[in-house]
């Protein structure tokens, strides 16, 4: 990794927004963009694929660390297939989730995302970007918004794509993902120490982007 390359992380809750803003926040400021959680989605997808049991951590390390995957043009590619929608499902969701508890998972990934870090700068986002990948960023963003926001935000989201999903379903899983996350023994999804705290609740995709590049400008002033 080059040294002195500005870092934003934003760190958060599942369907929090982080994509999102993270896409904007680099477009604004030309900066490269790392979906941490599309490593742990690649790698569950390829577990699932390969009909590995989620709980065996010995596997799932072991498909980690042979995972071939290409960032090209929005598109995800793993072995050479676009996975982009594929790894966006529930089902690999849930997964990811699971296989992201796994101490030997995350290790075997933490010196691929530190590889994203190249000038002219990087908007990372995930769960642990600011507390345990980049802990020296030089922003550090938790974004948060309540269950039923995001529950909302997802269904949207579905809808848009002819998916059927229910809201309160959606809420329950969400609640659900949190509780795990949250009692992880690994990295668990906590505020980064000196991380600025966003509720997007009640803020379209603009203000939250407009609110992490006023906090950005501060840094450099």
């Amino acid at each position: 990794m080059e040294q002195n390359i500005p870092i934003i992380t934003i760190d958060g809750p599942v369907a929090s927004g982080k994509g999102s803003v993270s896409a904007g926040v680099a477009k604004v400021l030309g900066f490269n963009v790392l979906d941490s959680g599309s490593l742990y989605r690649l790698t569950a997808y390829a577990a699932l694929q390969q009909q590995k049991p989620l709980e065996d951590e010995e596997q799932i390390k072991q498909t980690a660390v042979n995972l071939k995957a290409v960032f090209k043009g929005g598109k995800i590619l793993l072995e050479g297939e676009d996975v982009t929608d594929a790894i966006r499902q529930e089902e690999v969701g849930l997964a990811a989730s699971k296989v992201a508890v796994h101490p030997k998972v995350r290790k075997a990934l933490f010196k691929l995302q530190r590889e994203y870090a190249q000038a002219p700068g990087l908007v990372a986002d995930g769960r642990d970007m600011g507390s345990v990948v980049f802990p020296e960023a030089t922003l550090k963003i938790f974004l948060t918004a309540s269950a039923e926001a995001r529950a909302k935000r997802r269904y949207n989201q579905l809808k848009e794509k002819g998916i059927h999903s229910n809201i309160a379903d959606l809420v329950k899983d969400l609640k659900e993902r949190d509780e795990r996350d949250l009692k992880r023994s690994v990295a668990p999804l906590v505020p980064a120490p000196g991380a600025k705290i966003l509720d997007s609740s009640d803020l379209t995709l603009e203000e939250t982007i407009n609110q992490v590049l006023e906090w950005y400008r501060g840094t450099e002033a």
